[in-house]
């Protein structure tokens, strides 16, 4: 934990008041109602998996999974009843709660702005703790063939998935001193996990393993093995864990990589082999530096000068995000043996500017304030907010796919607000995200204004997201490029690549 962190949960375990300036508010005051009302609809759920008339299929269904009640209890498993307004009546909720039901993401605003319906319905409920027990959220595994299988609590004051994982604080509960953790993909994976006493796995919520994530698992154990399906799939996402694992792979930290035998996860294969045996394979999980050598001279041909040379261009951007010490050394040097050459000569190319590799990879920027500048993204979110109306007005968006642009999220997320409640202010705007850290970068967006008050701004609002995606398109494009010159791309990712190329001439053409 932070230090703050820390002495707050000391001190409430002790019973013991913290004491503090005059006049400082505490730390948690503003979400502790959030937290409150968390703990009382987890409840709820655990409640209605015991007594619900329709309960049965998702205690059925827990049953099927090899899952027993004692598991269930430990991780607070409940059930989210078919239906639309539960949460509502059971809560008895006043418009205090319904507005707090609605940021935490529980409810979703009906499309004509009166009243608000459950997001989860008749799913199996896993609550997500923090690392001081507290319920941040909730994720919902559906009970028929309906979509999404898996639906997570979105982000909210208290719950922010880059930063939090399923399992931990039930893991350290049951752990006195942990040495190692194991990364699953699945909530199941980690209840089950536990089920046969392996009581060290833990599960990101729904997105890729960040370096959030990292500094978190390494604040707590010296060791973390990340667990993947043996297909291409799963060592695509291993090797996006080990790109960010590097930068905070300190000396006295190890990472780990497992891969499973194929149509495998940790759920199945622990009843199919049980603790013994699945332990054995984490015991034998291959070390990052194997992984990486291995995966980088794949396709290469290293008996060959000028196969070894391209691995020393390859492994030397990697290399150089390492933190300087004793793992980075090493590394280096079994670069040097597989290029056949020495120490000193690969050395030399690792080198950067004074601290560079010592620091992480830079975090997504924020939108910054202003519109008119170089990010299209900031400057639609700034316009958005002079003229909130316009949302209704853009038509049909150019995203054809799902977009990687940093600030898109926050973008999207206010397009959906303001669609959805078509009359809101700017001010009203800035309401809806008070509690969040984005309410900065909104306020001082909300700042700018054009040089004349008349001008048309619906054709400026829709060059900047004809931008955003032209953006995307060759982000991704040159993603692919550079992942030929690692390994051959496939046939599925070169006709990808020229569908890419096709729509950026397009959108290019089109101005």
């Amino acid at each position: 934990m932070e230090f703050v962190e820390a002495v707050e949960e000391l001190a409430q375990r002790a019973g013991l008041e913290v004491p503090r300036e005059a006049g400082a508010a505490h730390p948690d005051s503003s979400t502790r109602p959030h937290y409150e009302l968390l703990e009382r609809i987890s409840a709820w759920y655990q409640e209605q998996l015991r007594s619900h008339a329709q309960a049965n299929r998702a205690i059925e269904y827990l049953k099927n999974r090899g899952l027993t009640g004692e598991v269930a209890a430990r991780f607070g498993i409940g059930y989210a009843p078919p239906g639309w307004e539960h949460l509502t009546s059971a809560l008895n909720a006043g418009e205090k709660i319904q507005h707090m039901l609605l940021e935490l993401g529980l409810t979703i605003q009906r499309d004509d702005g009166k009243g608000a319906y459950d997001r989860f319905r008749d799913r199996v409920m896993f609550p997500i703790h923090d690392r001081r027990g507290r319920t941040i959220g909730f994720g919902g595994r559906v009970l028929d063939n309906g979509t999404p299988k898996y639906m997570n609590s979105p982000e909210s004051s208290v719950f922010h998935k880059g930063q939090e994982l399923y399992g931990l604080y039930e893991a350290r509960k049951a752990v006195r001193k942990l040495e190692r953790i194991l990364v699953v993909e699945g909530y199941m994976d980690v209840v089950m996990l536990a089920q046969f006493d392996i009581n060290y796995a833990v599960a990101t919520l729904g997105t890729a393993t960040t370096p959030e994530h990292l500094e978190v698992l390494f604040r707590t154990v010296p060791e973390v093995v990340f667990c993947f399906d043996g297909d291409r799939a799963g060592r695509e996402a291993a090797w996006r864990a080990l790109e960010n694992t590097l930068p905070v792979l300190t000396d006295g930290r190890e990472a780990r990589f497992l891969f499973l035998p194929d149509g495998e996860d940790p759920d199945s294969l622990v009843q199919k082999i049980g603790k013994p045996a699945f332990e054995q394979l984490v015991d034998s999980a291959g070390h990052l530096s194997d992984f990486f050598f291995e995966r980088l001279s794949a396709t290469l041909d290293i008996d060959s000068i000028d196969g070894r040379a391209r691995l020393v261009n390859l492994a030397r951007p990697l290399l150089a995000r390492l933190p300087d010490g004793m793992f980075r050394q090493l590394m280096t040097e079994r670069l040097a043996e597989l290029a056949r050459t020495s120490f000193a000569s690969v050395s030399t190319r690792l080198e950067l500017p004074r601290g560079a590799a010592d620091k992480p990879p830079p975090a997504p920027a924020r939108p910054a304030p202003g519109a008119g500048g170089k990010s299209p993204v900031r400057d639609a979110i700034a316009i958005l907010l002079y003229q909130p109306s316009l949302a209704q007005k853009i038509g049909e968006l150019p995203f054809k796919e799902p977009v990687d642009v940093p600030g898109v999220a926050l973008l999207e997320e206010l397009l959906q607000l303001l669609q959805q409640q078509p009359l809101a202010s700017t001010g009203a705007i800035l309401e809806h995200w008070r509690e969040r850290e984005e309410v900065r970068h909104l306020a001082r967006l909300a700042q700018w204004s054009p040089v004349r008050e008349d001008l048309d701004l619906l054709p400026d609002l829709q060059r900047q997201l004809r931008l955003i995606y032209r953006l995307h398109l060759e982000q991704r494009i040159e993603f692919l490029t550079n992942r030929d010159k690692i390994q051959r791309l496939d046939e599925n990712e070169r006709k990808e690549y020229w569908r890419l190329q096709t729509l950026l001439q397009e959108t290019r053409q089109s101005g």
